[in-house]
């Protein structure tokens, strides 16, 4: 699964232990999400969400739905 999660960490200026801290995570539990090691559990997806006032599908991008981000 694709994620957008590093992408709008960074814009808002945060480390992955500020965003974990922000979830209640750990800055490894952000890192192995960011880096498609780990898909995050239903809450934390609902979680992520809420806390970038962004609708889930907007973040992750599962790779059967043909992940090319609108690129034709």
């Amino acid at each position: 699964m694709h994620n957008r999660l590093r992408v709008l960490r960074a814009e808002r200026g945060w480390s992955q232990a500020e965003l974990g801290g922000h979830l209640g995570v750990s800055r490894q539990a952000v890192n192995a999400i960011e880096t498609g090691k780990h898909d995050p559990s239903l809450p934390l997806a609902f979680k992520l969400a809420r806390l970038f006032d962004l609708p889930i599908e907007t973040i992750f991008n599962d790779d059967a739905t043909g992940g090319d981000n609108g690129a034709q």
